[in-house]
């Protein structure tokens, strides 16, 4: 149930970006990031980063065998 956005920041947040990063890579303002994260978390019922990293890999959004080497 995930705006195209959302997926977007979510997928940034997860590999490691920050707020500052998701902002300008983006070109939106930090608080629209925090905006979007919050919503993000408040979807899928996440309480914390590792949780949503979680659900990124679920849904395909992140690749973990990138992180394996």
């Amino acid at each position: 149930n995930l705006t195209r956005r959302e997926q977007e920041v979510l997928r940034l947040l997860a590999e490691g970006l920050s707020t500052r990063e998701v902002a300008e890579r983006l070109c939106i303002s930090p608080k629209t990031v925090e905006n979007h994260r919050a919503h993000i978390m408040e979807k899928l019922g996440t309480r914390n980063t590792v949780e949503l990293v979680r659900c990124a890999a679920k849904l395909g959004l992140i690749d973990l065998q990138v992180w394996r080497d």
